[in-house]
C-alpha cells in the first residue's frame, strides 16, 4: 500500500497591526533626539521640521505619536498635490512621510511650506535622507528644504535591537524566549528592518510547518535564506 501523504498546512499572510502608540515606543539612544523632538512640540526651533532614519528606524512610529499629540493629519509625499495642500493643513498640522528625491510634486511642497508659514502650521516630514542629500530642481524650493531643522535617527544599539525584536514578535503575537532573541540578535543585520522581516519570515514558517518558534527554527530559516 502506497505511503499516505501529509497533508502541507497552508500559511495565510494575514495583516498584523503594528502598535504606534507612545506606550509602545521603545526609547534607547539611537532615537533619543527623535524623541526629544516629539517631546518638544509645540516649542519647536522651527515650525517645519525634519525627521530622517533609515528604513525602519522609527520615523513612522514617532510621527504618529506626534500626530495623535498635534491632531495633525498625515500624508505621503507623493500623494501630495497643489490642489490638495490647503486641505491637507487644515487642522493646522501636518505629517508629510517618505519624502525622496523624484517621488513628490515639488510645486506641491513649495506652495505647502509657503501657506504653512502664512497660516502658522506645523509640518514634520520624513524620510530616509538630509534635506540636503535630495536632488530638488526648483530653487527656492531646494534653498528652504535645506535650511529646515533636521533630527537623525540612527541605527539601533543591542539593547534596543533586542527590544525591538521582542516587540515585533509580540505584535504578531508570538511567544518566543531568550534563546531565539539571542540568536536573532546575533546574526541579523542590525537595523528595525532587518529584524521586522526576520520576524515576519519566521512566523510565516512556524504557521506553514505547524511547529512553534524555537531557536532551531530560526536557524534553519536563516540557513536557508
Amino acid at each position: 500500500m502506497a505511503g499516505r501523504v501529509q497533508p502541507r498546512q497552508l500559511a495565510f499572510s494575514l495583516p498584523h497591526a503594528e502598535s504606534l502608540s507612545r506606550d509602545n515606543f521603545l526609547e534607547g539612544p539611537a532615537n533619543a533626539a527623535g524623541l526629544a523632538l516629539i517631546d518638544g512640540w509645540p516649542e519647536w526651533p522651527n515650525r517645519i521640521m525634519w525627521l530622517a532614519g533609515p528604513e525602519g528606524s522609527g520615523k513612522s512610529h514617532l510621527a504618529a505619536i506626534w500626530a495623535e499629540e498635534a491632531g495633525a493629519r498625515s500624508t505621503t509625499a507623493n500623494a501630495l498635490n497643489p490642489a490638495g495642500v490647503p486641505g491637507a493643513l487644515a487642522t493646522g498640522a501636518l505629517v508629510v512621510e517618505d519624502l525622496k528625491a523624484g517621488d513628490f510634486d515639488e510645486r506641491a511642497l513649495f506652495h505647502l511650506m509657503n501657506l504653512a508659514r502664512e497660516d502658522g502650521a506645523y509640518v514634520l516630514f520624513t524620510g530616509r535622507e538630509v534635506p540636503a542629500s535630495l536632488e530638488i530642481n526648483l530653487r527656492d524650493l531646494r534653498s528652504r528644504l535645506r535650511a529646515l531643522p533636521t533630527v537623525a535617527l540612527l541605527p539601533p544599539d543591542d539593547q534596543l535591537f533586542r527590544g525591538l525584536i521582542v516587540k515585533f514578535c509580540s505584535d504578531r503575537q508570538l511567544s518566543v524566549d531568550e534563546n531565539v532573541v539571542s540568536y536573532l540578535a546575533t546574526r541579523l543585520e542590525r537595523s528595525s528592518a532587518a529584524a521586522r522581516q526576520a520576524v515576519e519570515l519566521l512566523d510565516g514558517e512556524a504557521l506553514r510547518l505547524g511547529r512553534p518558534v524555537t531557536r532551531a527554527l530560526a536557524a534553519e530559516l536563516l540557513r536557508d535564506a
